[in-house]
């Protein structure tokens, strides 16, 4: 039994199988096309030549894809969502949306309103919800919309009014739901934009999982599919249908889980360097470190997990100038490198070039190296290994040197020895390490709420969010023999008239096959 990791970048399409052992088989590198199903489809097609694997034995296929990153960022594929928050009379005096950019709330086109309801930080009503309300908003939203976001106040204690207000939205028009209390945490305004994020982005994950199932057909693939999420773990194709937001950010995740396996560290800072950008990621327990800020995305504040991801402007295709100093970057030749580099033939000076600049034995086949003014390659190169370590000094949470393992296809523009770095490691199959994560397969389950301390303890209220958390990841897949805690945060909330506490919780576990 095999199973086939993908990862649809924005450039390059890879694909890896690995065997029961986790070991990599095969990989490709294969062009990421405007047409999905067809990218994957070539994809597939190379892999399995390469591999020599029948079909038939390829059993498990997880998916990591930049799809629902690039319709926010690039503004194309989104719904056009109706949002109903439950907030009146507590929470009425900003709108949804303010502070989103203008040209995407004008592209969404999205109609708000506020209605009765929503809870306490306690879990008490705040008003009870008025099904005649909410009837007649459906109404005003039919054949407006594409699909609904319900975003009720301290719907993460309760979603009960949540619930509630979705099944009668069902009954009135016949749209996806999205419920805020399963997107992000407690922050009203940041949830309620992650929200309208899921709720516009259902287009375009069924037209992503629609375009991988008919690749997997044409290819003669029966498998169980799975779609990776930004914090290193694995959706079912129901979850993904219903929370597209989530799988924002797993491209450098999947290359920070891949870099994990290849190395067999724990904890690391993971290089990821691509043709456009370099992303640098902290493996912590195996898993990518969570960012504790707040996430914006596209412009719009939202409050779900993401991982903490530093991207800068380095990549093999990036630019290199020299009028009156050499100027490394920001701007790329991306997927134009193979025609427009000097390396590939072309007549435009880019960090590959550099890299392997006057080198008789170099690290790219079939091509010659370019014979470069010495004095522009070493101010070209101290300019490169400057950029990167200034971007692992940011990344850094003491002063001390660490490991740093290099990942992806451009990381040969990197040298080999930086500051604040212990050793720099460079696994085998470094190249694929992207579509290695993706194909890794491990399922989490999380929990991200507030729980009152009246009449109980702390440890009572930890332990039911752990077990909260836990059904959550059998319930996505997870060998419940297998689950493991990956972290537990407890923060005491100070401003609330009563005693809680924010728990945070995941627990993961390999996928039971």
């Amino acid at each position: 039994m095999y199973r086939l990791g993908i990862d649809v970048g924005g450039t390059n399409t890879d694909c890896a199988i690995l065997d029961e052992q986790l070991q990599c088989i095969g990989k490709i590198k294969s062009p990421t096309m405007e047409d999905v199903s067809q990218g994957i489809n070539l994809a597939i097609q190379k892999v399995l030549q390469e591999t020599n694997i029948p079909a038939e034995k390829i059993k498990v296929v997880m998916l990591g894809t930049t799809h629902c990153t690039n319709a926010i960022v690039q503004r194309k594929e989104l719904s056009k969502v109706g949002i109903l928050r439950l907030a009146k009379p507590a929470t009425t005096s900003v709108e949804p949306m303010v502070g989103w950019p203008e040209d995407l709330a004008e592209k969404m086109d999205c109609q708000s309103f506020i209605v009765s309801g929503g809870y306490e930080y306690n879990g008490d009503k705040i008003a009870e919800i008025d099904e005649a309300e909410i009837r007649q908003v459906c109404q005003q939203l039919k054949g407006k919309v594409e699909a609904v976001a319900v975003v009720g106040v301290f719907s993460p204690v309760n979603n009960q009014q949540e619930r509630e207000v979705a099944e009668i939205v069902a009954e009135e028009l016949d749209v996806p739901v999205t419920l805020s209390g399963e997107i992000g945490s407690v922050g009203l305004l940041e949830r309620e934009n992650a929200s309208i994020l899921n709720a516009a982005l259902t287009k375009t994950i069924v037209e992503m999982v629609h375009g991988l199932q008919r690749a997997l057909t044409k290819n003669q693939i029966s498998a169980d599919v799975y779609i990776c999420q930004n914090d290193g773990t694995l959706m079912n194709l129901t979850k993904a249908l219903s929370y597209p937001v989530l799988t924002i950010g797993c491209g450098p995740t999947n290359s920070i889980r891949g870099a994990a396996h290849l190395s067999g560290l724990k904890d690391a800072l993971v290089v990821d360097v691509g043709g456009t950008t370099t992303d640098i990621g902290v493996l912590k327990k195996g898993f990518p470190r969570e960012s504790s800020l707040a996430t914006v995305i596209g412009g719009i504040r939202t409050n779900f997990r993401m991982p903490d991801v530093l991207s800068i402007g380095l990549g093999g295709g990036t630019l290199v100038t020299q009028e009156d100093e050499i100027k490394v970057g920001p701007e790329s030749l991306g997927y134009r490198i193979l025609e427009e580099s000097l390396t590939f033939g072309g007549n435009i000076l880019c960090a590959t070039d550099i890299a392997i600049a006057n080198r008789q034995n170099h690290e790219i086949a079939g091509v010659e190296a370019p014979n470069l003014d010495e004095e522009l390659v070493a101010g070209a190169k101290a300019k490169i290994k400057e950029l990167v370590e200034d971007a692992i000094d940011q990344m850094k949470t003491d002063s001390g040197e660490v490991p740093v393992i290099l990942v992806g296809g451009g990381s040969i523009i990197l040298p080999k020895k930086m500051s604040g770095v212990s050793e720099v490691i460079i696994p085998e199959n470094y190249d694929a390490a992207n579509a290695i994560g993706a194909a890794l397969g491990e399922v989490s389950g999380e929990v991200n709420s507030v729980y009152s301390l009246e009449g109980t303890t702390q440890e009572a209220v930890v332990a039911k969010a752990l077990q909260t958390a836990e059904a959550a990841a059998i319930e996505s897949g997870a060998k419940q023999e297998d689950l493991t805690t990956i972290s537990i945060e407890v923060i005491p909330l100070a401003y609330l008239p009563k005693q809680a506490v924010n728990i945070k919780a995941k627990v993961a576990g390999k996928l039971a096959l």
